[in-house]
């Protein structure tokens, strides 16, 4: 392939996704549209109370050997998950309740049968007497005395409280001009990825194994889990993901659902099947962003802030999840509130509870939406206390480039990046000057104009010692790959990441593409089987274009080094004398050899084989950044909205974001990503939320009470590039999956601010709901009314 071909298929190219063509001719396969011969469908009996003791279980007669407990799988362990954090509690999680419910929607039975309305109807036959206990439901007041308690062992509802402290933070309370102190809100909810959990499990009595179909974004740490609990030898269990449709996070866990469906289908040696539907999920599944953040920022007389003062409380629910547990949302939330700033002396204390709810999980973005918010919100607080306009504060506040590489305040590596000028062209795609000067003239709707901004750094393509750091149980710092030629010089990649919407089996072609200067249509892309990839950790924490792009680049630079070897044997020259373009190597004199040539020689000629080089073309390669710190992806979101102060109602006028992740693979696969992100970070901000009632029951468990947003409430996006390649990976590339999703509630809620501020209005909570937008309004009215004339 020519250099200028591999311009247009290899790295920098906008190819067109080649897994979509699947999808699009309805040729995809997920697993609720998997079928095996007897396999039995399963529903789950789930509890109906937020907190209480399982004073019996009753089974009709009839349904004997349809209906099965924990007692029926007295070798099914509990799920435990203990980071190594000093001071975290131990708990254990039951796969199906014994002694005790701690949350609405808990699964405490299953029921099987041939369809599964037949097995939801005898699920419904199964009666559960519970003696309700005190639900603990409010996460403020679960960390005070006299709370109700969720395990008297622990004495309190913290899984764990922790302080961290940075600089003289005294000092700069002393040399403020100004303090500002808020308290920010981000409401719980749900991932609700288009498809949601299921799970098939089957026998094979050939093999010897237990064979699970499951949506699952780390099949093999998943493994791992199952492993453990059930009591197997990790030899005897196979996990195939077949296409997922999403998962942000949701299916990064070891589901309680899926333990027993796959311990059920070892004891009854026939296949079982659960798929969850819409109200299962959002009461099961697992929840996020439940963050309560209090703020005090000290900074001189133009905004620059000499110090933050920060509680962080995350309400983590019911039990700690394998395989990380709680702790990621606390700690990562502590240590990025700082952000993209020069702040020299920062204090965090928080606290991980437990509550009567859904356990909290990752979900896109992990506890930086609720720390960008924080941070964002309180820079522009600072700006208006001392008059200024809050763009420019941002800026002043910022890292410059010059002082790249950076290591912040709370010792976060910033490798490269210019995020003062992304504000600057994020400014320019909404025409700043233009909104400010539409604001001042007056609208005959009566809704008021205002612009925000919110900027972020992410960290992505975390190394070992940064999950070493967080007291991750599992440390997934590296990734692998397997680069094998087939014998008429095609190739098939088998990767440990799991593709399910971030386009891998394209971008991942071409880097062999670029690597090999094969078309990426002859490269195929294996992934989400355990039996055919090498030992991998998955697709999360915007790691997989990094780490499995950067093993897969590993191995064909391996595999082109046989290659070249093989083609300079049968050239007569040396193996530095050999070039590869377009499928073929080619050599002094015009001599030119093409991939099925070697293909064949490597796998069914050996006697054409130089000496000392074996048989076969199959490279496995492991891969982790050159620091395990992370790459720092950046970007700055910016808001246009219209605020209706006499009903709350907020309309998107104009968005626009300027992100910079080094080098890109794929513009295309890019921007999909990003305005992906951006939509459900609209659903942050103005529309997702799963509240709970005093007694723990939640009041959001089906799409008509829990609003996302659709097309017409997500406005088209302008993109802006900026690109400073890391000097840490393959290519200069960091990680981008979750950036899109950060910052969306930060900058919104400071546009509507902004449309608010001449009544002196403020919102800092999400949802930021037509009620909750009108509530400011009235509470900034009532309090000029108590002012004097």
């Amino acid at each position: 392939m020519t250099k200028t071909e591999r311009a247009g298929k290899g790295v920098g190219a906008s190819l067109q996704r080649k897994e979509d063509r699947r999808h699009l001719h309805g040729k995809g396969q997920f697993v609720s549209d998997m079928r095996v011969p007897g396999m039995l469908e399963v529903a789950f009996v789930r509890s109906a109370y937020a907190h209480g003791v399982i004073k019996d279980i009753s089974i009709p007669e009839e349904y004997a050997g349809k209906v099965f407990t924990a007692a029926d799988f007295p070798d099914v362990k509990p799920i435990v998950a203990v980071p190594k954090v000093e001071g975290f509690k131990y708990s254990e999680h039951p796969p199906l309740a014994t002694d005790r419910v701690r949350f609405a929607g808990e699964p405490i039975a299953m029921a099987i049968g041939a369809t599964r309305g037949i097995a939801e109807d005898i699920a419904d036959q199964v009666i559960v007497d519970v003696e309700e206990l005190p639900a603990v439901v409010n996460l403020l007041d679960a960390t005070k005395p006299g709370s109700p308690l969720m395990r008297e062992e622990w004495g309190d509802n913290v899984y764990v409280q922790k302080d961290n402290v940075y600089g003289d933070l005294e000092s700069a309370r002393r040399d403020a001009a100004v303090t500002v102190t808020r308290e920010y809100r981000m409401n719980r909810q749900s991932a609700v990825p288009l498809e949601g959990r299921g799970i098939l499990a089957a026998w094979d009595d050939r093999l010897e194994e237990l064979v699970l179909y499951l949506g699952s974004q780390s099949p093999h740490q998943t493994r791992v889990g199952l492993s453990q609990v059930l009591g197997i030898p990790e030899r005897q269990l196979r996990l195939v993901v077949p296409d997922m449709g999403g998962g942000f996070g949701a299916k990064r866990v070891l589901y309680p659902e899926e333990v027993m469906v796959a311990a059920l289908a070892m004891k009854l040696k026939r296949p079982v099947r659960w798929i969850d539907d819409k109200r299962e999920h959002l009461l099961s599944a697992i929840h996020a962003r439940e963050h309560h953040h209090k703020v005090t920022a000290y900074a001189d007389a133009r905004g620059k802030i000499l110090g933050l003062d920060v509680e962080i409380y995350v309400d983590a629910g019911a039990y700690s999840h394998w395989p990380n547990g709680p702790t990621n949302e606390t700690g990562m939330a502590a240590r990025n509130i700082p952000g993209p700033y020069t702040i020299p002396n920062y204090r965090s204390r928080s606290w991980t509870v437990a509550t009567n709810k859904s356990p909290i999980g990752a979900y896109r973005g992990v506890a930086r939406p609720a720390a960008c918010f924080t941070i964002e919100r309180t820079i522009d607080e600072v700006a208006h206390a001392v008059g200024r306009e809050p763009k420019d504060v941002r800026i002043e506040n910022m890292v410059p480039p010059e002082a790249m590489p950076y290591r912040n305040v709370t010792r976060l590596l910033f490798d490269t990046g210019d995020y003062a000028e992304s504000v600057r062209r994020a400014a320019k795609l909404i025409e700043f000057d233009g909104v400010r000067a539409l604001q001042k003239q007056p609208r005959a709707d009566g809704r008021l104009i205002g612009v925000g901004f919110a900027s972020f750094t992410e960290q992505t393509a975390h190394g070992c010692g940064e999950w070493v750091s967080r007291g991750s149980p599992v440390i997934p710092g590296y990734e692998t790959a397997t680069a094998r030629m087939m014998t008429d010089g095609s190739l098939m990649l088998m990767v440990g990441i799991v593709s399910h919407g971030q386009g891998l089996e394209t971008t991942l072609s071409q880097i062999a593409c670029e690597e090999l200067g094969i078309d990426p249509m002859q490269v195929s892309v294996r992934h989400g089987d355990t039996q055919v990839s090498a030992f991998g950790m998955g697709t999360f924490a915007s790691r997989s274009m990094v780490m499995s792009g950067g093993a897969v680049a590993k191995a064909c630079r391996l595999l082109r080094t046989k290659m070249a070897a093989i083609a300079a044997h049968q050239m007569k020259c040396q193996p530095e004398q050999v070039s590869f373009e377009s499928g073929e190597v080619h050599g002094p004199g015009g001599a030119t050899m093409v991939f099925e040539e070697i293909g064949r020689i490597a796998h069914l000629r050996q006697e054409m084989l130089p000496p000392g080089i074996d048989p076969l073309l199959d490279v496995t390669a492991t891969y982790e950044p050159a620091v395990d710190t992370g790459l720092f992806t950046y970007a700055t979101q910016a808001a246009v909205v219209a605020v209706d102060p006499d009903t709350g109602h907020v309309e998107i006028l104009d968005y626009a974001v300027v992100e910079d992740c080094g080098t890109v693979v794929n513009p295309l696969v890019v921007d999909g990503q990003i305005v992906g992100g951006i939509a459900q970070g609209i659903g942050t901000a103005l529309y997702e939320e799963i509240p709970y009632d005093e007694h723990g029951q939640p009041l959001a468990t089906t799409l008509a009470d829990y609003l996302l947003p659709g097309a017409p409430e997500v406005p088209a996006i302008k993109i802006g590039h900026m690109c400073t390649p890391t000097p840490h990976t393959e290519y200069g590339m960091k990680g981008m999956g979750e950036g899109g999703a950060i910052s969306p509630p930060a900058a919104i809620a400071n546009a509507i601010r902004d449309a608010l501020l001449s009544m002196g209005a403020e919102i800092n909570e999400t949802p930021m709901t037509p009620p909750r937008v009108r509530a400011a309004v009235e509470r900034a009215l009532a309090k000029r009314s108590q002012e004097p004339a």
